[in-house]
């Protein structure tokens, strides 16, 4: 069998600068352990297999896997498969609105054409780290952590532990144990660890880091950043909109637009297909 293929650069308007996802658009037929074996083999952070719909609110269903394990939901795969389908006619936006069905649930998407996709992030769940997982976590890292705002497990359908740094500069000098990072991780059953720290008071620069899934840095992350925006959103009322900023140490330029409200967080950016055609399915 074979099915249409894309390869969508994510957060990013110039190719190859920003998070790559692939995206099986047919993968009826297929079993878990084939879609294991494909992500494994794309060997990007995520691989995305679209299925019909379960839901009738919902446009398509989307099973996420990166090189290792299955994720019930993921920020760059989201707005990837989104415009991979709506690129190649598969689905259409009702009213600006698409309506992706995952392991996470529902995520709606508003689509705002030539301009820019964003998801409204699943109601997170925020676990606060004790001082012991704390210490190790900033061991791990190679960067001192800001204790002013208490790191946490927060869970989106991915699970990131959030901390923030003291500025920008520090979240781009970081440089992880990875080996020990992964370890912390599984003891947390976490996907990996997104710091961020400020340029400017709308402007984060964040990274995101999952060794324990295969992947030591993910260049530009949506559930990361999504996770971060949640973070930041417990510990304070104000509602805002932020850049962020991800990517440039590993030469990716990518840029996400978060927009935080106390009923819910948007995650956007742009996006745009970089390879197509057909995946041969044996």
């Amino acid at each position: 069998m074979s099915s249409a293929f894309k390869q969508v650069d994510v957060f990013t308007s110039k190719p190859f600068k920003g998070n790559p996802v692939a995206v099986i658009m047919d993968a009826n037929g297929l079993s878990t352990e084939q879609m294991q074996t494909i992500a494994n083999w794309t060997n990007l952070s995520e691989t995305t297999f679209v299925f019909p719909a379960t839901s009738d609110k919902a446009d398509y269903y989307v099973r996420i896997f990166t090189p290792q394990s299955e994720l019930p939901f993921a920020g760059h795969p989201t707005i990837g498969t989104c415009h991979a389908l709506l690129e190649s006619g598969l689905i259409s936006a009702k009213d600006g609105v698409v309506v992706q069905e995952c392991g996470a649930g529902l995520v709606k998407l508003t689509i705002v054409p030539g301009v820019s996709t964003s998801f409204e992030l699943p109601d997170p769940v925020i676990t606060p780290l004790s001082d012991t997982q704390i210490n190790s976590l900033e061991t791990d890292l190679g960067c001192a952590i800001d204790k002013n705002l208490r790191p946490a497990l927060v869970d989106v359908g991915a699970r990131w532990i959030i901390a923030r740094v003291a500025d920008a500069k520090t979240v781009l000098s970081a440089e992880p144990a990875f080996p020990q990072l992964a370890k912390h991780n599984n003891e947390l059953k976490a996907t990996g660890v997104s710091i961020y720290g400020n340029w400017s008071d709308d402007h984060i620069e964040v990274r995101s880091f999952a060794p324990a899934c295969g992947v030591d840095e993910d260049p530009v992350c949506g559930s990361g950043n999504g996770a971060v925006a949640a973070f930041i959103r417990s510990h304070t009322n104000e509602d805002k909109i932020l850049k962020s900023s991800q990517g440039s140490v590993v030469n990716r330029e990518g840029a996400l637009k978060l927009t935080i409200s106390n009923e819910k967080v948007l995650v956007g950016g742009d996006a745009v297909t970089c390879i197509e055609g057909k995946i041969r399915i044996t």
